[in-house]
């Protein structure tokens, strides 16, 4: 790799930063994703991930430089995230309504109350940053150190957390009671199972999560302060990726990755001497976006879908 790179006349730091970007995005991309695939899971579908992400982003925000602690500002975002998301689960899974049109009002409004919360903050000059973590004799290690081993400590909690979906969903009974919701909730309903309950904690969880990736965004380098419209579209590309990954988290990672090195690539070509539109590069990982639904709607047509039979219906025991 390295012989490569010298043969490219490509600057070793530039790919490394170019690396370290990727993983950060990815990181970002994939704590959304992963709360939309639990809660897809449980059949609701929330579209709006995009406004609870923002909820998240400007209440971490604040919650960070409040305190000092970046730990405490992605635990509050968090939670900022999880309330907004029960605004969903009343009107979707409470209540019955309609699942689109709840998830697309719930975008507008998280947009539209972060945009008045941190309304005070926009040339906010503080900052309460997570540091990047060295862990002895493997940060040393080249490449991989610099890239993997260095990264910041939410980096490895949203590989915990990914290991732990994985588990929780496969593994236990209340995984599987999740998702036997999800496909059939009449009949895990007769089988003794909470359907409403089940899908408001998914919906809460998923809430969580993504509360966790706005504050992602606020609490580390990738932007590290609050400005109107910085979640940019990226909880639009993390429900494509819960598609992208066939609803499994282990795939939803690679897919991360992917779309996480397509948002990196906006400001750094330069370096490699290449010489393209960052308004163009913006619109790349869109673009994939929606190259890669287009696929797996082509794809759709020719075998089932993995995705959860019961996504998007509402359920009501009285109508069983």
């Amino acid at each position: 790799m390295v012989n490569l790179i010298a043969a490219l006349n490509i600057s070793e730091v530039a790919v490394i930063g170019l690396l370290v970007a990727s993983l950060q995005f990815a990181t970002l991309l994939y704590l959304a994703a992963l709360g939309e695939t639990i809660a897809e899971k449980s059949g609701v579908l929330n579209l709006g991930v995009e406004g609870m992400m923002a909820v998240g982003a400007v209440v971490g925000y604040i919650a960070a430089v409040s305190t000092g602690s970046p730990w405490i500002g992605l635990l509050v975002g968090g939670l900022a995230g999880a309330a907004a998301a029960g605004v969903h689960a009343v009107i979707a899974v409470v209540l019955g309504a309609d699942q689109v049109v709840s998830g697309l009002a719930l975008t507008i409004l998280g947009l539209g109350l972060a945009n008045f919360i941190g309304d005070g903050y926009t040339d906010d000059p503080r900052r309460s940053l997570f540091v990047d973590l060295d862990l002895p004799g493997l940060s040393d290690i080249p490449w991989v150190g610099e890239v993997v081993f260095s990264a910041t400590p939410v980096t490895y909690l949203a590989v915990g957390l990914g290991v732990a979906t994985w588990f929780a969903l496969n593994r236990t009974s209340l995984g599987l009671g999740l998702r036997a919701v999800g496909e059939s909730a009449s009949t895990a309903d007769a089988a003794g199972h909470g359907v409403t309950a089940m899908r408001i904690g998914a919906v809460l969880i998923g809430g969580l999560f993504a509360g966790f990736s706005g504050a992602y965004l606020t609490t580390t380098g990738i932007v590290g302060a609050w400005s109107e419209g910085l979640t940019a579209g990226r909880g639009w590309i993390a429900v494509a990726l819960v598609i992208f990954g066939a609803w499994r988290s282990g795939r939803a990672a690679l897919g991360a990755l992917l779309f996480g090195f397509t948002l990196a690539l906006r400001n750094r070509l330069q370096p490699f001497g290449v010489e393209f539109s960052p308004i163009l590069l913006s619109m790349l990982p869109y673009l994939l976006t929606v190259l890669v639904l287009i696929g797996i709607s082509i794809k759709a047509r020719h075998q089932p879908s993995p995705a959860p039979a019961g996504l998007g219906t509402p359920y009501r025991r009285e109508e069983r």
